[in-house]
């Protein structure tokens, strides 16, 4: 028999292939390092909390005590809130370390086509109550 046998070399490798997808899939996201600021943030009158629902898989986004805001409506939200608060020139976001990127920069564009200029990003908040996903 002159020619090489790949049968045994392709199974290998399939093996491998499945190995490493089984793998990826049970990878974690890193986790969200805890950050240190030297500047305080000033008290806002309007803290967006943003957490993810698992049950569901979508984000949520809150003000408060307040219902839960559609994304398709965040927008008219905070133009309501620009002339609620008058010309509060900041705003703070605490996103859980789950929730999609696109969501919190959905919340900030809204924000700033509001009116809002400066932003306040926090993990967590001194005095808040914490915010379970459901």
């Amino acid at each position: 028999m002159s020619t090489i046998n790949i049968t045994p070399f392709t199974d290998v490798l399939l093996v491998l292939l499945i190995i490493f997808m089984i793998l990826t899939s049970l990878l974690k996201p890193p986790a969200v390092p805890e950050a240190k600021n030297k500047v305080k943030v000033t008290n806002s009158p309007l803290v967006m909390i943003i957490v993810h629902n698992a049950k569901t898989n979508k984000d949520e986004i809150q003000v408060g005590a307040e219902q839960n805001i559609p994304k398709t409506q965040i927008y008219d939200h905070m133009k309501i809130y620009f002339q609620q608060f008058g010309k509060a020139d900041d705003i703070i976001i605490k996103a859980a370390p789950t929730v999609k990127y696109g969501t919190v920069l959905t919340v900030m564009d809204a924000a700033k086509a509001a009116g809002f200029t400066q932003f306040g990003l926090a993990n967590k908040i001194a005095g808040a109550p914490n915010v379970n996903n459901p």
